[in-house]
């Protein structure tokens, strides 16, 4: 196990991490990218170090933030963050997101995030340490278990926000739909405008009808740096993007 320090964000937040549970870039744009409501119930399925739910908290206030990892030490460190920094409506659920049954009431949220394991069981060569692979392969849980989760726990009208890999874009679909959760928008995020995407963003409505806007690509790269819109995702563009935040 390794050892936890902190990351700081905006406004004087600090966030636990350690090797195995840490944060990049991609945390970012979903948080962002959910904007859930200050009235909303929201839930972050394989939170980590927490750092979706934390953003969201920061950046958007929802009145509830569950935030579910089967990892203990995951959520260890969420627990470290939350006290250290007074948060007092993020609870931290230890399980298996699939037997969440009895911890968070069916069909009362509002929101639910999930930035999932990207590669598929045995596609690829799998990461060292058994918290990697829990986090890049899906080994414990798959795309369609998750999004067969959020239906349950969605109300009506909910929507559940992912992001993946292009080339995992027909699975997540097809999981939603399989689901009752038609997707809605889909937004792809790319280094800059000569390259091709490397993630995308997608939101479902559980319940809604057959309809899906594809919103303007999203660029890391500006001109002399980072977009100015990755900036202000990241924090109004008044700082650099922190020391362990991984990019790509």
């Amino acid at each position: 196990m390794s050892e936890f320090t902190f990351e700081a964000l905006r406004n004087e937040v600090e966030i636990c991490v350690s090797d195995e549970h840490k944060f990049g870039t991609d945390a970012f744009l979903l948080a962002d990218y959910a904007a859930p409501r200050h009235k909303d119930k929201v839930c972050d399925i394989g939170t980590g170090c927490g750092i979706i739910a934390v953003l969201m908290q920061m950046t958007f206030s929802p009145k509830i933030i569950y935030a579910v990892d089967i990892q203990q030490q995951a959520i260890e460190q969420l627990k470290i963050t939350i006290e250290k920094n007074g948060f007092d409506n993020i609870f931290p659920i230890c399980k298996d997101l699939k037997a969440l049954d009895g911890d968070i009431p069916a069909g009362t949220l509002d929101v639910i995030t999930c930035n999932p394991p990207y590669k598929a069981t045995n596609a690829g060569i799998e990461s060292l340490t058994e918290a990697q692979r829990i986090a890049r392969h899906e080994i414990l849980c798959n795309i369609d278990d998750i999004c067969r989760t959020a239906s349950k726990l969605l109300k009506f009208g909910g929507k559940l926000c992912l992001c993946n890999r292009p080339e995992r874009l027909a699975d997540v679909v097809s999981a939603m739909k399989n689901n009752g959760i038609e997707p809605k928008t889909l937004r792809f995020v790319c280094k800059d405008p000569e390259s091709a995407p490397w993630l995308f963003l997608i939101s479902g409505s559980k319940g809604g009808k057959p309809f899906m806007k594809v919103l303007p690509q999203l660029y890391i790269n500006g001109g002399n740096g980072f977009s100015e819109e990755l900036l202000q995702i990241y924090g109004g563009g008044k700082t650099n993007f922190p020391e362990g935040g991984k990019l790509i």
